[in-house]
């Protein structure tokens, strides 16, 4: 989130934790990893007890191996309660992402995405990027613990630790005409905006064109990157920066103030594995709709209901010239509609904006 421009890319230099082919659809989902089989089954008994019995029999395997298998997740940062004649419950998760109870969880919502998960990388979305260049199929996601160059817009750099924060890059192809994308990065703000209010009974604000705020503070950002191809969008890059656990005294000295966190504004740490995996889900389905048109019923009543700058006034500074006026929302485009103070309207489809607060 500060301001600082980002280094050069200096190529993946990631730390490899997992990847792991997430297959949803009922009617083709193969045989999941044992230990993605084991939470899923853990997870739907709820605060009930699974038989070790039962779950030999389900990953087909002999007591012996499933209680390796949970021995295995025990070193992971799973716990564990074991009642004789009853079975095992699952008492506790990790804490920080993990690639398997992510599974877990998305399992039977009906999605299909392939994700990686890395315990460091330069960037999600430059990640992302170089795997579509190399040929990898979308759509997939990636997902990262810390960034060491993590960016938002216009090249400033993101505040990207291991603190329980959400750093996330979904790849797509499109093969659709920019102008159809006009829309893209706001629908799917809407989109995460929604999920947090869901997730977390808090309603976030949504700034246009990209920020996601509590209380004039700072939650989230979004970045989308499209490479083009004669006059189609070939490869599409939707990057997602929110801060979900860390703790209001982790953030640096020029963020302090500024930035905030879903845990801190609802004074509660959110279940990092369970969100990450609604994200997956919710994302998806905000691109199918995009890319079939059904967003447009919804798209406005939805803008509506997030946008904070509506009838606030605020000061936009597009190249060297600076705009003040009352933000009257968007138009089909996405663009941002002002009424200035000669009573003309302007419109931008770019531009930095700031809500004059003592206006």
């Amino acid at each position: 989130m500060n301001e600082a421009n980002p280094a050069e890319n200096e190529g993946a230099k990631t730390t490899f934790v997992a990847s792991l082919r997430l297959h949803l659809a009922s009617d083709k989902m193969p045989r999941p990893a044992p230990e993605v089989l084991i939470l899923e089954l853990l997870l739907a008994a709820g605060p009930g007890h699974v038989s070790g019995t039962a779950l030999a029999r389900r990953l087909g395997v002999s007591r012996v191996a499933v209680w390796q298998q949970m021995e295995k997740l025990r070193a992971q940062g799973f716990t564990f309660t074991a009642v004789h004649a009853r079975g095992y419950r699952l008492a506790a998760g990790p804490s920080s992402l993990h690639l398997a109870l992510i599974a877990a969880h998305l399992r039977g919502h009906g999605r299909d995405c392939p994700v990686t998960l890395l315990d460091e990388v330069d960037s999600t979305n430059d990640e992302a990027a170089r795997q579509l260049a190399a040929g990898r199929a979308a759509p997939f996601a990636v997902l990262a613990r810390r960034q060491t160059h993590g960016r938002g817009r216009l090249g400033r750099a993101w505040h990207s630790a291991d603190n329980g924060n959400l750093y996330a890059s979904f790849a797509f192809r499109p093969r659709l005409a920019p102008a159809r994308m006009q829309t893209f990065t706001l629908w799917m703000g809407v989109n995460v905006c929604g999920l947090v209010a869901n997730f977390s009974g808090a309603t976030p604000g949504l700034k246009w064109p990209n920020d996601l705020l509590f209380d004039g503070r700072k939650a989230g950002g979004m970045l989308t990157e499209a490479r083009m191809d004669a006059d189609q969008i070939r490869d599409l890059v939707f990057g997602l920066g929110l801060n979900v656990n860390s703790p209001a005294a982790a953030w640096p000295r020029d963020l302090a103030g500024r930035a905030i966190s879903l845990a801190e504004h609802t004074r509660a740490p959110l279940d990092l594995n369970r969100f990450a995996a609604a994200l997956l889900g919710r994302v998806l389905l905000a691109y199918d709709r995009f890319m079939d048109g059904t967003f447009a019923e919804t798209f406005a009543d939805l803008w509506n209901r997030f946008d904070v700058l509506r009838g606030q006034p605020v000061t936009v500074l597009q190249g060297g010239q600076r705009v003040s006026g009352i933000a009257l929302g968007i138009d089909d485009e996405g663009a941002l509609i002002l009424r200035t103070a000669k009573s003309r309207t302007a419109r931008f489809r770019a531009g930095e904006v700031t809500l004059e607060k003592n206006a």
